[in-house]
């Protein structure tokens, strides 16, 4: 299985992020000085592609079919592409902050802790669809890391498109979003065009 090693905080400098998108509190004190070149439209494309499969944790390849397969959907290419994005359950447990981070929210998955409609599900990339319930199996309810993780993510906004009980860390989704309620910095037109050439 391919991951991702690449410095966290070194790789956000890299693509102008800030890593309270990726759910880290921490701040890099490094100054990044570009040279005085104006980026290429390619260059501008490629780093808006590779933003977003950064933030969500994906590869070239599954990326790569999302984008095909946002491509054969009805509506905006960019905009399905977000939606489907968006939609990953473990995305969707990083929103609903039962994980720190997506990584954490992948490992959760990863160890069947999470339940789909009461199945136990262990792929991060399931996408999710309205009306489906996630909850963390009962037996890993009383973990210390849960306790832990609600500490830390109490405070964070909850998107609308999700009704959550942190208490029995349950939630719904109550519709799939809408662009408008993914606060991610991405330009997804950018990602369109580089894929339609």
């Amino acid at each position: 299985m391919a991951v991702n090693r690449v410095p966290i905080l070194k790789r956000c400098r890299s693509l102008g992020i800030e890593p309270m998108y990726l759910g880290y509190d921490k701040k890099s004190r490094r100054n990044l000085t570009r040279s005085g070149r104006k980026p290429s439209e390619y260059a501008l494309q490629l780093r808006e592609k590779q933003k977003a499969k950064f933030i969500y944790g994906v590869l070239e390849k599954p990326f790569r079919n999302y984008y095909d397969k946002a491509d054969r959907m009805k509506g905006m290419t960019g905009e399905n592409l977000m939606v489907m994005l968006e939609s990953r359950l473990d995305n969707v447990l990083f929103r609903m902050a039962f994980a720190r981070t997506r990584r954490e929210a992948r490992q959760i998955v990863g160890h069947k802790h999470v339940l789909v409609n009461g199945k136990s599900v262990n792929i991060p990339s399931y996408l999710v669809k309205a009306g489906d319930v996630i909850e963390i199996r009962e037996k890993s309810k009383s973990l210390q890391r849960y306790k832990d993780i609600l500490e830390v993510t109490g405070g964070r906004a909850i998107p609308a498109w999700l009704d959550v009980d942190q208490e029995n860390l349950k939630g719904e989704i109550k519709n799939l979003p809408t662009r408008e309620e993914i606060d991610v910095p991405v330009n997804e037109m950018l990602i369109v065009e580089l894929y339609s050439k």
